[in-house]
């Protein structure tokens, strides 16, 4: 049956589907319209350059670490791309370039401003109509560009300045974070940022692409299902089966390996950064999700670049890269013993605080100590790492953000951060150890 409501449907505006089966169906395709039209028509609110300006004027900055290169991109400023090396007694050589520096006195005044002036209402519309779009993620979405210049000089361009086009993009749960840097041409970088601020503009909203049902009738002589999607269905309430029975029983540890196969690891770093409509990777309850990240079974996977990294807590910390050619090529850069990290934790501080504005403290992040990992050809000794874990904010309980860094040659720190550790970070005990929330 056809909705009554919503979409059009016009009965001529249809094709003919027949199926291996020799089953034929006639189908009706929707009649699209944009539903946003009048919204964006009446829009009488500020611009984008006003909507960021206080992003200008807090002086933020805003970072994206990779393998290597860290990227500093401070609004209406700068954007610098350094990486830092210590050295034995603590000397820190930073290599450095600037991608770009703003060289306009106001970076947030429109453009043709005298013109605008003149003739508003012509000069808005005209200006409104030519907002540009870039391809991200399979989806076109409508960028607010900032030009930054007189960067560092590049040697392969006869000196000329480094410059960069900075895109904001509306995402409403996002904290201004960088979501990509590239280089298009030699010396001359685009740089994403995502900023709910700019969502307040109709224009600038990121669209889902509408969905729109496809109905379609069997003819005479078919059945009124294809005989093929009756079978693929009932594979997969088959394949839900055991998805089902593990929510509905407590796992005993005994279980554990088998329960793990069961879920995909969480896969996060590089694009997945932008959780527009953010992939739910588990249908696991909080509770569960707690149980299986604190017996090690369910693993967080993040990092960009080169470099992949696998944290398993209370298990091991991998590092690994994928090829098609080769293979896996898999490092173990540290793992779990309790004495081992119970001894680290005399020394280091195991969890540090935040305080409350009534005065009450709250637990802000725990540091674990995995040792014992492959050994390193520069040091002959076996690496080793400090996992940091935080507390991240997100409408997805399973946002997960996780970077790597190497303050000494085969020491490395990795910051994990994600809802799942909110939840867990105040059970804390002397040595930072978590443990389920009674």
């Amino acid at each position: 049956s056809q909705p009554t409501t919503g979409v059009l449907y016009k009965e001529d505006n249809y094709i003919i589907m027949t199926t291996v089966d020799k089953e034929k169906y006639k189908c009706l395709l929707p009649l699209i319209a944009s539903g946003n039209e009048e919204e964006e028509k009446d829009y009488k609110g500020p611009t984008p350059g006003e909507l960021l300006e206080p992003l200008f004027k807090q002086s933020s900055c805003s970072y994206r670490i990779e393998s290597y290169w860290t990227y500093e991109v401070c609004h209406g400023k700068h954007i610098r791309q350094y990486h830092e090396e210590k050295e034995t007694g603590q000397k820190i050589n930073i290599q450095e370039y600037y991608l770009g520096n703003m060289i306009m006195k106001n970076p947030l005044s429109e453009p043709d401003q005298e013109e605008k002036e003149n003739s508003k209402d012509g000069a808005k519309e005209a200006s409104e109509k030519h907002i540009p779009t870039k391809n991200i993620e399979g989806q076109m979405t409508p960028y607010y560009p900032v030009e930054l210049g007189n960067g560092t000089p590049c040697s392969l361009r006869q000196n000329l300045p480094r410059s960069s086009t900075v895109m904001y993009i509306c995402h409403p749960e996002a904290k201004h974070e960088i979501l990509s840097v590239a280089e298009v041409t030699t010396c001359e970088y685009e740089v994403v940022i995502l900023t709910p601020l700019l969502c307040n503009h109709p224009k600038y909203r990121f669209r889902a692409s509408p969905v729109n049902d496809i109905f379609c009738q069997s003819l005479p002589g078919s059945p009124l299902k294809p005989h093929n999607l009756e079978q693929l269905e009932k594979q997969q309430e088959m394949l839900k089966m055991p998805f089902r029975r593990v929510k509905e029983e407590e796992m005993p540890s005994t279980k554990e390996e088998k329960f793990s196969s069961i879920h995909k690891p969480v896969a996060v770093g590089g694009h997945q950064l932008l959780t527009v409509g953010t992939t739910h990777i588990s249908k696991l309850t909080d509770e569960q999700l707690i149980k299986e990240f604190l017996s090690g079974s369910y693993c967080f996977h993040g990092g960009v670049g080169w470099w992949k990294y696998e944290f398993c807590y209370g298990k091991y910390v991998h590092q690994y890269h994928e090829d098609k050619e080769s293979g896996k090529t898999s490092v173990v850069v540290g793992t779990w013993s309790k004495e081992e990290h119970i001894e680290w934790s005399r020394k280091n501080a195991a969890r540090t605080f935040y305080l409350r504005e009534d005065g009450t403290q709250t637990v802000r992040m725990v540091s674990h100590f995995y040792g014992n990992g492959d050994v390193c050809d520069l040091t002959d000794k076996p690496r080793q790492v400090t996992v940091k874990l935080k507390c991240k904010e997100s409408d997805s309980p399973h946002a997960v953000t996780i970077y790597m860094l190497e303050p000494h040659s085969c020491q490395y720190i990795l910051g994990v951060e994600s809802p799942v550790i909110c939840k867990i970070l105040d059970t804390a005990d002397e040595y930072g150890l978590l443990s389920v929330p009674s």
